[in-house]
């Protein structure tokens, strides 16, 4: 069982909320548009942290654009702009529909949304489940900042709460 923490957006700031809010993860994940190194660096001193790059981050080894991992038997995978279903970005749609992941986490567009796809079955899964975050920071169009928590457990997603941290 793997508790996470999932965040994006951040464009260099960084919430002193979520230390409190995901005090219990065991990983935080990052789906890009961090701005600072700063916040990787102070999210990485308290957990191991997962992070792709956005459209405003400079790609790196650090921070690769794509990451995808299996963990707690579901393969996972994280890039910035991913598009939703069923309109995925042009470029992610064919990677998705040749072998798609049981969880496809994306940010860049600043809307909150979890939901099963209606067509693509996950590797392991009856549907592939989408995942956006919002966005935490306070740079862009969102009026209320957002993160996601929840539970990977043996092939299954439980607990999945969304977090509010206020006003942008």
């Amino acid at each position: 069982m793997t508790r996470i923490g999932l965040l994006s957006d951040t464009h260099s700031y960084l919430d002193e909320q979520v230390f409190t809010h995901f005090d219990s993860c065991d990983e935080l994940w990052h789906a890009g548009d961090i701005g600072s190194p700063d916040v990787i660096d102070r999210l990485r001193a308290r957990w191991p942290v997962r992070v792709v790059c956005g459209n405003i981050d400079n790609e790196s080894v650090e921070w690769p654009a794509n990451q995808r991992f299996e963990l707690e038997g579901l393969t996972i995978w994280m890039t910035h702009i991913g598009g939703k279903p069923p309109r995925y970005n042009p470029v992610v749609r064919p990677i998705l529909q040749r072998n798609p992941p049981d969880v496809f986490i994306c940010g860049h567009s600043h809307i909150l949304s979890v939901m099963r796809d209606p067509v693509l079955r996950g590797h392991y899964t009856e549907r592939l489940l989408y995942m956006n975050p919002g966005a935490c920071g306070r740079t862009g169009f969102h009026q209320i900042r957002t993160c996601l928590r929840f539970t990977l457990d043996s092939g299954h997603i439980r607990d999945m709460q969304v977090i509010e941290l206020g006003k942008r």
